[in-house]
């Protein structure tokens, strides 16, 4: 009995065409078939019987069709097939089976995106830690020695304040590259675009930088172009932008050259970081804008720097609507660049 009644459930929405066609089916019969009374009731009470009986084959394929969707849908929540290919319906229901595929490859989507952010979040939290704790640690080191009785000696008490202090500023660059990284990542560092003279910007940081160069005896240049040219973006980040591949550029460079340009375009600006420093290898290049990414971990920490430098390239440069590229043969040097709108 329950059977019926759910049968009959699934099946209400199609009384009203059932109804009309069983009436129009009665209405010639009555127009043009004279028929006797008695043989006329009894044909009306047979199709009425056949409409009951219509509807309940509908209700009960209606209902098997209901319970195979709710059965695909718990299994999509329930994280228990494998494909979109698995989920089939009827071919009236093609539609409908294609939205549910597509929620299927959505919410597939959702999971490894999330799953992806979960990775990430863990190890960004373990590569912090450990660039936090090897700082910490070195300072914590030279203090605890000095305060063991080498302060007072002469020969080692000075090395070990200096020493601690470079660490210091390590970890406060480190710190700073976090606040930038996550404020950017967040959306909360604004951005300033205006359109700036970019040779004479060119110039006052390749001036910045060039003692730096000079320590390594490597030549630090700038080439330029006309000295209109204009371009369009927030000055400050893309200086920061400029720091961080001239630093880059002169750590991994050993002997030779780093040279800054810019290619002019009809639309474009592009600024070009070439140097003849160590290169990086194919296997590397996709990945060095990676936070804490190092190509050779021992090497970077030598050299100093947070490993967060390209990251924030990268992010600043997105801000702009535009990619930073780089090509680099291992042993020949690199080349960074990236365009600017005139």
């Amino acid at each position: 009995m329950n059977k019926l009644k759910t049968n009959f459930a699934y099946s209400w929405i199609f009384i009203p065409e059932i109804g009309i066609f069983s009436a129009g089916m009665i209405a010639i019969l009555f127009l043009f078939f004279q028929l006797p009374t008695h043989f006329f009731i009894s044909i009306i009470l047979l199709i009425i019987l056949l409409d009951g009986v219509a509807l309940y084959f509908i209700g009960s394929k209606q209902r098997k069709e209901f319970e195979k969707i709710s059965s695909m849908l718990n299994a999509i929540r329930k994280n228990e097939l494998d494909s979109a290919s698995q989920i089939k319906l009827d071919r009236y229901l093609s539609n409908l089976e294609r939205d549910i595929q597509k929620m299927f490859d959505k919410n597939q989507n959702d999971i490894k995106y999330l799953k992806k952010l979960e990775q990430v979040r863990t190890e960004f939290l373990g590569n912090v830690s450990h660039e936090l704790r090897t700082p910490i640690f070195t300072i914590q080191g030279y203090l605890e020695t000095l305060l063991n009785g080498a302060l007072d000696d002469k020969k080692v008490n000075k090395s070990f304040l200096e020493k601690a202090n470079s660490h210091t500023l390590r970890l406060n660059a480190l710190l700073n590259d976090l606040i930038d990284i996550s404020m950017i990542e967040s959306g909360q560092m604004r951005m300033s675009f205006r359109y700036f003279e970019v040779c004479e910007f060119l110039k006052e940081t390749v001036k910045e930088y060039t003692p730096q160069a000079e320590e390594k005896n490597i030549q630090l240049n700038f080439r330029s172009t006309k000295k209109s040219l204009r371009l369009y973006g927030d000055r400050d980040k893309i200086k920061q932008v400029m720091v961080n591949l001239i630093m880059n550029a002169i750590k991994y460079t050993e002997q030779g050259s780093v040279e800054i340009s810019v290619i002019e375009d009809d639309d474009y600006g592009e600024i070009v970081v070439k140097d003849t420093g160590i290169g990086i290898s194919e296997e590397d290049r996709d990945r060095i804008f990676e936070r804490f990414y190092r190509v050779d971990k021992d090497r970077s920490r030598a050299v100093g720097g947070t490993g967060l430098g390209l990251a924030i390239v990268k992010h600043i440069l997105d801000a702009h609507g535009t990619k930073i590229s780089v090509i680099s043969t291992p042993g020949q040097g690199s080349e960074f660049k990236f365009r600017l709108k005139r």
